[in-house]
Parts: C-alpha cells; sequence; structure tokens
C-alpha cells in the first residue's frame, strides 16, 4: 500500500496526516515537555516526522513493504 505522510511543527505542538487511497489518518499532540520552547521551528519539523513514522508503524497504519511519500513544505529538510 502507498501512504504519504504531511507534517508540520512549531513550539507548541505537532501534527501530522498520513493518507492512502483509502483513508485519512490525522494526529496532533502538544509539543512534549523536553522540547517544548527549547528547540526551533525547523528542529520541530524533523521531530514531528520522526514520532509520525514511529506512531504509523506502532498503530499498524504502516505495515511492512508498505511504500511512503513523505511531503515536505521546506526545500533544506531533503537536501
Amino acid at each position: 500500500m502507498e501512504h504519504i505522510l504531511y507534517s508540520d511543527g512549531n513550539l507548541k505542538k505537532i501534527s501530522w496526516v498520513i493518507q492512502t487511497n483509502e483513508s485519512i489518518v490525522s494526529q496532533t499532540r502538544v509539543q512534549t515537555e523536553n522540547y517544548k520552547d527549547k528547540i526551533t521551528k525547523m528542529q520541530s519539523k524533523y521531530v514531528v516526522l520522526h514520532v509520525a513514522l514511529f506512531w504509523g508503524i506502532g498503530t499498524f497504519n504502516i505495515k511492512n513493504k508498505d511504500s511512503i511519500k513523505i511531503k515536505l513544505d521546506k526545500k533544506i529538510m531533503y537536501q
């Protein structure tokens, strides 16, 4: 199955959407106290990317042999 992962984060919260042809799952979390107001907005985008991937795997939305297309909004993140 093919998934499209959209994510966004800032100093206060992180959110992500995992989309397939069959479903759309979205999640939002308050930034953990370990990172809240201690990291940059760019660093928060990396944090949410990792959280979203592991959340997707842990909840079995993303399974073995699935493909994931990650949509990034900052060119620097994929250079």
